[in-house]
């Protein structure tokens, strides 16, 4: 009854935190993961006698996959395809020096501190957050071009850093490292891992193909809960077989990005699903800070226990190494970056394309915005209590009290300098505003060709024989959409009761919007439209699909 009292308790929390951060309660709007912090450090008052015990097995099974899940599912594959390169360099390759150079620097700093928790430390320390970056800048502050540089970083690393962390975790428990073995170790694990979550969503996709109802009136719950199993199932597996659980979830979610579109579902059903993913994602990053400020204060007292040996100010030392940390992580980011622009520059030269590389600023705007958040949170509690032979992990406690710490500090850095950095540039408007008003021009002629179809097809209708007003009723429904061909803003209002002539047009409209979708779905094939504008135009005419069948009734089943 208490567990299910405090999941409860966490749950409200969520909600009120967004609640709180919508609206605006302070002078200051502070980052939404920064009010969840301090809601559940709130929480841990010894009054209110909320505690929670963590299993990390549990904890990385339980979070992690949806959370990777969700980013895998929402990221823009043709930005991802297009920067690549900056991707790789950043989610592979600065994660391996960062698991390094930063791992042998908190080796050296934190005396009670084994070497593979050091390792471990910074391979959870490696993922970035672009959650909480677009929460403290907003969508439209950061330059397009870095904007799909840190979503796919952020995705791609989140995936690297956690399988780095994995093989650290592997040496401390058995005590063995080989650098030969684990190299070839990570080919196969993480090949099985990708392998792992396709096949997964692959076998989802033929599943709910065969067996749910997938016609317009069908309760598309069935489908929906399927779903939402989906990124435990390839975790599972992939762990199962011995592979990467953490880059299973990431490939399912992109490949499940894919086959949710391609495949036969109905309108209610991606609605449905995406308002449910939208909500997990909500509530499982919630849980997840207000989790770290409800463990601050036992994270506080373990390490400082941890610690009690390295010195009598022991507060004071612990916080130095959180900055310490913090200004390595920073140094190593910032010179990975640069080396990354000056190698963009020699390439763009011997292309005889001059300046394609942004300065300075650039690379302290990547810095800055590299902030820290629930993935971070999640592996770092995860690390094992004891050693295989029953002993406890040297610096574990310091090391999350170091990662709780940068979290926090890197939130904070971001929120005083990224304003600042970002100064006198302007807002960014939609990038992909253009791709998108041309979309909608091109369906919405669609539209009026499938009308013009629908209204033959009505006319040779015995049932409409004698009804005279099917060119009036179709008509309407065209002007609808010549109107939305001049402003593009326009939404139709629908009144009136029930008829024929009600049901007609709401026939006419479907007609309409499923070739809407057709058109949509082919310049998605063909890379005319972006995942991002694809997913908005295909909710938008789901939504009101959804909402003409439902006032359609028994006419939608035959549709």
């Amino acid at each position: 009854m208490e567990t299910v009292f405090t999941v409860l308790i966490l749950i409200v929390a969520v909600a009120v935190s967004g609640i709180f951060f919508r609206i605006r309660a302070l002078p200051i709007q502070l980052p939404l993961p920064l009010v969840q912090i301090a809601i559940g450090a709130a929480l841990a008052w010894p009054g209110f006698g909320l505690h929670v015990m963590f299993d990390p097995a549990i904890f990385l099974l339980l979070f992690v996959p949806p959370l990777l899940f969700a980013d895998g599912w929402r990221i823009p594959k043709r930005e991802l395809f297009m920067h690549r390169y900056a991707v790789g360099m950043l989610a592979l390759g600065l994660v391996l020096v960062t698991v390094v150079v930063v791992g042998l620097f908190a080796y050296a700093l934190v005396r009670t501190m084994s070497l593979p928790i050091a390792f471990a430390l910074a391979a959870v320390l490696s993922p970035t957050d672009a959650v909480a970056l677009n929460g403290i800048v907003g969508q439209r502050r950061i330059p397009v071009q870095l904007k799909h540089i840190l979503e796919g970083e952020a995705l791609t690393n989140d995936a690297s850093g956690l399988v780095a962390l994995k093989f650290a975790i592997a040496a401390g428990v058995t005590g063995v490292f080989s650098l030969r073995d684990a190299a070839l170790s990570f080919v196969v694990i993480a090949a099985g891992g990708i392998v792992t979550g396709i096949v997964t969503s692959w076998a989802f996709s033929l599943l709910s193909a065969r067996v749910i109802d997938a016609s317009a009136t069908a309760d598309p719950a069935p489908g929906v809960v399927m779903t939402v199993m989906i990124p435990f199932a390839a975790y599972l597996c992939a762990e199962h077989f011995g592979w990467s659980g953490v880059l299973a979830a990431v490939a399912a979610g992109m490949a499940m990005n894919f086959t949710q579109i391609t495949r036969a579902t109905t309108a209610a059903a991606r609605v449905r699903t995406a308002s449910t993913w939208s909500m997990i994602e909500f509530v499982f990053n919630g849980m997840v800070f207000i989790l770290l400020g409800l463990q601050l204060p036992q994270i506080i007292g373990r390490a400082l226990e941890e610690g009690h040996a390295e010195g009598h100010d022991q507060v004071g030392i612990l916080i130095g190494d959180v900055f310490a940390v913090l200004i390595a992580l920073y140094l190593v980011r910032f010179a990975w970056v640069a080396l990354l622009r000056r190698l963009t520059a020699r390439r763009t030269a011997r292309q005889g394309v001059a300046n394609a590389v942004p300065g300075t600023r650039f690379s302290a705007i990547m810095t800055v915005a590299g902030v820290r958040g629930a993935v971070t949170l999640a592996g770092v509690l995860s690390l094992p209590l004891a050693r295989a032979d029953g002993t406890p992990f040297p610096g574990r406690h310091i090391a999350i009290f170091i990662a709780a710490g940068v979290i926090l500090m890197s939130i904070v850095v971001a929120v005083i300098a990224l304003p600042l950095l970002l100064r006198g540039t302007r807002r960014f408007a939609d990038p992909h505003a253009d791709e998108e008003r041309r979309a909608r021009r091109i369906a919405a002629r669609a539209a009026i060709e499938a009308i013009a179809v629908e209204q033959r097809r009505a006319a040779q209708d015995p049932s409409l024989a004698e009804f005279d007003h099917v060119d009036a009723v179709a008509s309407r429904v065209v002007d609808m959409y010549e109107r939305r061909l001049a402003v593009l803003d326009e939404s139709p209002r629908e009144t009136g009761e029930a008829s024929r002539d009600e049901a007609l047009e709401l026939r006419l409209r479907i007609a309409a919007m499923q070739a809407q979708r057709g058109v949509f779905l082919d310049m998605h094939a063909t890379q005319k439209i972006n995942d991002a504008t694809l997913n908005k135009l295909v909710r938008e005419v789901d939504l009101l699909e959804t909402a003409l069948i439902a006032r359609a009734g028994p006419y939608a089943q035959g549709h």
